[in-house]
């Protein structure tokens, strides 16, 4: 295989509400943490163990402001994307690293009603071009498709 592969899948929790930055030419970008956890049985003391792990999620944005309107604290989604790391200098010029992932699709996982995300909509896509798209989309492409509107969701 001559090719590398930078592929990023999870399904967690959102820490916070998506913080969103705007910026000239009307790009946006949206960042918010994600919890994954891991659970395992502890030989010694028989006891459950559980540890998180934290990502840090990036959006960009129409995908950005799906997130920012739908996903709430507590909230599950699947999120699929690439490793990125940043390279940046602090106040006293130290060189300091970020890696993040870049989201480039997602669905809702919280069905609408529970947790706080009372709107929260199950099956949006990262790259879509409005809330009542299907999940079929990802790239810059435009969707092909409709979901019924909200009203008319059987869940």
């Amino acid at each position: 295989m001559s090719g590398t592969l930078n592929k990023v899948m999870l399904i967690g929790h959102t820490g916070d509400e998506v913080k969103m930055h705007y910026f000239e030419g009307g790009n946006s970008i949206g960042r918010f943490p994600l919890a994954t956890n891991d659970s395992y049985m502890n030989k010694t003391t028989g006891e459950r163990v559980t540890t998180t792990e934290w990502h840090n999620i990036t959006v960009r944005n129409k995908a950005a402001e799906i997130c920012e309107k739908y996903l709430k604290k507590g909230d599950k989604v699947y999120i699929e994307g690439r490793l990125k790391t940043r390279k940046w200098q602090d106040d006293k010029g130290n060189d300091r690293y970020s890696t993040e992932i870049q989201c480039t699709e997602f669905t809702f996982l919280t069905p609408k009603g529970e947790n706080q995300s009372s709107g929260a909509m199950p099956g949006v896509s990262a790259m879509q071009t409005d809330a009542k798209t299907t999940p079929t989309v990802s790239g810059d492409t435009q969707p092909t498709s409709k979901i019924p509107e909200e009203d008319d969701l059987p869940f």
